[in-house]
């Protein structure tokens, strides 16, 4: 069915119904469009974010984490020794 065909049919005011629906349509997607790439852009730092959290927390400890005891004392004065 052509616009022709549409405009004889139905009228003049369905033909604008039809078309400001497409615009609407458009216009909602090209709106759209930054947010998604703004979310996906968003999605990759967080990515990258919660990987160094992961490492931060899961890697062994470099130095005693108690350091106003030595090791020796915290094994031999303990409260369950």
């Amino acid at each position: 069915m052509s616009i022709f065909e549409v405009l004889e049919r139905h009228g003049t005011a369905a033909l604008f119904r039809f078309v400001g629906a497409v615009v609407l349509f458009l216009t909602l997607h090209a709106v759209r469009l930054p947010l998604v790439i703004l979310a996906r852009i968003l999605e990759g730092v967080m990515r990258r974010v919660d990987a160094f959290a992961v490492r931060q927390a899961t890697a062994r400890p470099t130095r005693p984490i108690n350091q106003f005891f030595t090791p020796h004392a915290q094994e031999t004065h303990g409260a369950y020794t």
